[in-house]
């Protein structure tokens, strides 16, 4: 079935997250793109979205009137190449009057914009939950009904309520953390998913969520403890949306030592491991299926760094790099995913200066799928230290 996306902030990412797990991607318009699923896509698991829609195989009023009894609440999106707010509103005021003259009660959610925002959508109950309570797309004729809204609060809530968290080291957004999970492909559940930089433990958070095994490891004692921490109150809380089983007790997605990821679970065996370790000579555990990871960033900056300094953080940060990748090298079979954020820095022209380890990188037994890098970098705006996301496979 074909279904259309609302891209987020940086829409090459968006676009690159869709291209790794769904066929026939393809732009639509700016910052919008469709796609083809044989099931439903579930939007929790797309950090890069913000918006799912299937498109109607009926007119809009068609489909309004066909709604079960009882009251409801309309919003109109218009993506259109000459969309206004007021436009978008009429739309839905025009549909409102049909719809009330035949005996419904109707609510307009109120445009401030063409299209309506996530949080105006999420707050007003628009994400395809409840059969009465609409958002529709329109995209020049076309029609599309949202399925889906990416939960912002969320988000904010499984983030800012984890008991062990450090603004120094740095605080990877779980939207990136999925975006990286599902750069890998598609992978079955149950599979376990590789953090060697595993830090508070956000990328294992997001791969738990997500149905698969979680295995990290940090060279810091410290942030393996945040992490342990953090992951037994994710397991351990109802309310964070961890799966579990008839008895409510937390299940693991597959055997962490069996071959085979679609295994029945162990109801008492952790969904999670976490080690000590230097990535660049540590020995980890298999089966690895995928690897996801925030590298080592180097030191956060306020401002664009001197030539001399960005020269010596790059050779630290390469370095850093190109150890784990030769280590991993030797632990992984031939074309499994490795998807690693590494950092860019922002220079005086506006742009970001990146490590340049890409041939170092195919020496290694690595073949890289985004040669061009252009795009994924993911950042916030005037921000010194980058995101540069490579996606990798073991040759």
């Amino acid at each position: 079935m074909k279904y259309l996306a609302v891209l987020g902030r940086q829409p090459e990412i968006s676009l690159a997250e869709l291209e790794a797990i769904f066929s026939r991607v393809s732009r639509f318009k700016t910052g919008l793109a469709t796609f083809a699923a044989d099931s439903t896509p579930d939007i929790a698991r797309l950090g890069g979205s913000l918006k799912l829609a299937e498109e109607l195989d009926a007119e809009p009023l068609e489909f309004l009137q066909n709604l079960p009894e009882g009251k409801i609440t309309l919003g109109v999106s218009d993506y259109s190449e000459h969309a206004s707010p007021r436009k978008a509103q009429g739309e839905a005021l025009k549909l409102k009057k049909i719809l009330t003259r035949h005996g419904r009660s109707v609510r307009v959610v109120e445009n401030k914009a063409a299209t309506l925002s996530t949080a105006t959508s999420l707050h007003n109950g628009l994400s395809g939950a409840k059969p009465n309570k609409v958002e529709l797309i329109l995209v020049d004729k076309t029609w599309w009904k949202v399925i889906g809204v990416q939960d912002i609060d969320a988000y904010a809530k499984r983030d800012q309520a984890r008991p062990a968290r450090d603004a120094k080291v740095g605080m990877l957004p779980p939207k990136l953390a999925q975006i990286l999970i599902n750069l890998c492909g598609n992978l079955p559940e149950g599979s376990t998913v590789l953090d060697p930089f595993c830090g508070t433990g956000v990328v294992l958070q997001e791969a738990l969520l997500m149905g698969y095994k979680a295995y990290g490891t940090d060279i810091e004692q410290r942030m393996i403890d945040y992490s342990q921490k953090n992951l037994e109150w994710l397991t351990a809380k109802p309310e964070t949306g961890f799966p579990r089983g008839a008895s409510g007790r937390p299940v693991a997605t597959g055997d962490r030592r069996s071959s085979s990821p679609c295994q029945a679970p162990d109801p008492l065996e952790k969904p999670f491991q976490v080690s000590q370790g230097d990535a660049t000579n540590f020995s980890w555990e298999q089966p690895i299926d995928a690897v996801a990871c925030e590298g080592f960033l180097g030191q956060p900056m306020s401002l664009p760094p001197a030539e001399i300094k960005l020269k010596s953080e790059k050779q630290r940060c390469g370095a850093i790099v190109v150890g784990f990748l030769k280590n991993l090298a030797e632990q992984i079979k031939p074309n499994t995913p490795v998807v690693i954020a590494v950092p860019a820095w922002l220079r005086p022209d506006g742009k970001y200066s990146r490590l340049e380890i890409l041939d170092e990188i195919e020496r290694l037994g690595y073949n890289q799928l985004n040669k061009s890098r252009e795009g994924l970098l993911y950042y916030r705006e005037d921000q010194v230290v980058a995101r540069d996301i490579i996606i990798l496979r073991k040759k």
